[in-house]
Order: C-alpha cells, then sequence, then structure tokens
C-alpha cells in the first residue's frame, strides 16, 4: 500500500463521511452562511445606498448654502450701497443746511448792519437838525432883538412863499 493510492474501503468511508458533513453542512451550515452573506450583501447595500442619498443631501445642502452665502453677499452689497448713498445724501444735505444757515445768517448781520447804519444815521439827522435849530435860534435871538428887524425877515419869509407856487 502505498501513500498515493487509497484503498477502496478508505475511499468509501470517506466519501460517506464527505456525504454526511456535506449534507448535515447544506441542510444547516449553508443556509445560515447564505443567510449570513445575504444580510451583509444587504446591510452593505443599504449603506451604500445611505452613503448616496447622505451624498444627495449634502449636495442639496451645499448648493442651498451656496446659494443662502450668495444671497447674504447680495444683501450686505446692496446695504452696504444703500449706507454709502444715505452717507452722501446726508452729507449733502448737512452742507446745503449749512449753506443755507450761513446765507441766513449773513443775510440777517446784513440787515443788522443796514439798521445800525439807518439808525446811526437818523441820529447823525437829529444831532445835526438839533444843532442847526440851537445855532438858528442864537443867530436869530441877536440878530432879531429888535422888533423892526423882525417885522423885515417876516415880510422877506412872506414874499418868498408868495412867489413859490404851491
Amino acid at each position: 500500500m502505498s501513500i498515493l493510492t487509497p484503498e477502496p474501503g478508505l475511499l468509501f468511508w470517506m466519501l460517506l463521511t464527505f456525504g454526511i458533513v456535506f449534507f448535515v453542512l447544506a441542510k444547516f451550515g449553508f443556509p445560515i452562511i447564505v443567510k449570513s452573506i445575504d444580510e451583509r450583501k444587504a446591510l452593505i447595500a443599504k449603506g451604500i445606498e445611505d452613503a448616496r442619498k447622505a451624498e444627495e443631501q449634502l449636495a442639496v445642502a451645499q448648493q442651498t448654502c451656496d446659494q443662502l452665502i450668495g444671497e447674504a453677499r447680495s444683501k450686505k452689497d446692496a446695504i452696504l450701497r444703500e449706507a454709502a448713498e444715505l452717507k452722501e445724501r446726508m452729507i449733502s444735505e448737512a452742507r446745503e443746511l449749512s449753506l443755507a444757515e450761513g446765507r441766513r445768517l449773513t443775510e440777517l448781520a446784513r440787515k443788522d448792519a443796514e439798521a445800525e447804519k439807518q439808525k446811526a444815521v437818523r441820529s447823525l439827522h437829529n444831532e445835526v437838525a438839533f444843532l442847526s435849530v440851537r445855532l438858528s435860534e442864537q443867530i436869530l435871538r441877536r440878530e432879531l432883538s429888535e422888533n423892526k428887524e423882525q417885522k423885515a425877515l417876516i415880510d422877506r419869509f412872506l414874499d418868498e412863499l408868495e412867489d413859490k407856487p404851491l
């Protein structure tokens, strides 16, 4: 007997044992193994599907995020533009108000100066008139100390009045 050639009895028992083991494995072991492999396959497929869904959700979320960022940037730009316009408008309004106020104050000062000038001129006229009357009074008192001179002056004034038309 050689190691490489088995005897027919040994070969029979080996085939019978192999058949029994194969039958037991096929009846009880293989279904569990196949079921386990199918469960693992289903789990892997579910994981792949979940990953695909998560990837899609991530893409949608990324698009939404990009859209929100774009909207936020456009709103920021609009707000900054509006703020710059408001600033310019406020500056121009303040400039116009200050110029108007300056013109008003200048006009008021000019009117005040004109009023003071008129007041000073009236005061000067009044003073000159008062001094003229006082001077005339003193001259007339000196010259008209006699009645005869007074009558001549009155006659001369009356003649001058008659010569002038009314």
